[in-house]
């Protein structure tokens, strides 16, 4: 009885340090969004920590919105790639929501022959341009048909290039609640 008791608290000991290390959960508090290595027109989400350095702990199937459906990504060393490819260039907004937050990001993906570049597009500059552009309008009423010319662009990109109001005030809101 005597030799098998310190073995038991050596067995305890090592059984409390490992399950904690074992039972800890992965999240995805951060991604960024690139094009695939394969160049096949398809994205590839790269799950980073708040330096932007890549997370390659990052294993399993994760649930993303993009452009509202919902897809199952497969993360292999922190990146998964999406399943259907672009065909043009468009903006896709990407949201994944954890058990704590919920990161939302809109990017304009812009296809050249066979080579995407997606360019990340602020939440706040999404609210702060129009709103200038109105102030300067008021304020400068001989401006009015750059705001009407502004105003066909943006229609435009609504209608040809899948940018909704919808996706910009997601967006520019989870943009703002990042700040606080």
């Amino acid at each position: 009885m005597k030799n098998r008791l310190p073995l038991f608290f050596v067995c305890f000991i090592i059984f409390t340090m490992i399950a904690p290390a074992a039972a800890q959960k992965q999240r995805i508090q951060n991604f960024l969004v690139k094009e695939n290595l394969t160049q096949n027109g398809k994205l590839a989400i790269i799950a980073v920590d708040s330096a932007e350095r890549p997370l390659e702990t990052v294993n399993g199937t994760f649930i993303f919105s993009i452009n509202g459906f919902q897809q199952d990504l497969d993360f292999h060393d922190g990146i998964a790639v999406v399943k259907h490819p672009l065909e043009t260039s468009t903006f896709v907004f990407f949201k994944h929501k954890n058990q704590a937050t919920t990161v939302g990001k809109l990017y304009y993906i812009h296809k050249k022959n066979n080579e995407l570049k997606p360019f990340k597009i602020h939440g706040l500059l999404l609210l702060i341009i129009p709103a200038g552009l109105l102030l300067v309008g008021y304020l400068f009423k001989r401006f009015l048909t750059v705001l009407v010319i502004l105003a066909l662009v943006f229609g435009y990109f609504y209608y040809a290039k899948g940018l909704d109001i919808s996706k910009i005030l997601e967006s520019a809101f989870l943009t703002i609640k990042e700040l606080f």
